[in-house]
């Protein structure tokens, strides 16, 4: 399901990945941060932590590491990432998925 182009017109974010691996669009706040990631091919995100991050995936499949459990997440469910917890993923090729971060300012909005 292709995003709507009210969101589409939103502004990118300036990501350590291609664009032809993925894009976004965000919405920010000074509360946090809202991302919409569009995954083109598939990737291996390294293990890291932040503050608190929630998600749901819209479309396609993506394996979360959280903490020490492994689990699918596919469209309609939603993630939890306590602040300070290690993650990491393998996102499928045309997964699209929406986080929100607690920081604001967890990624720099392109210009």
């Amino acid at each position: 399901m292709p995003l709507p182009d009210f969101i589409l017109g939103f502004p990118s974010l300036d990501l350590p990945f291609p664009a032809d691996v993925v894009t976004t669009r965000a919405i920010r706040s000074d509360r946090g941060l809202v991302v919409f990631f569009m995954f083109r091919q598939a990737m291996d995100l390294p293990a890291h932590s932040h503050k608190a991050q929630w998600g749901t995936v819209v479309e396609g499949e993506i394996d979360f590491t959280i903490g020490d459990k492994t689990r699918t997440y596919r469209p309609g469910d939603s993630y939890s990432i306590p602040a300070g917890v290690v993650h990491s993923a393998r996102i499928a090729a045309g997964t699209v998925a929406i986080d929100v971060f607690e920081e604001p300012d967890r990624y720099p909005i392109s210009a």
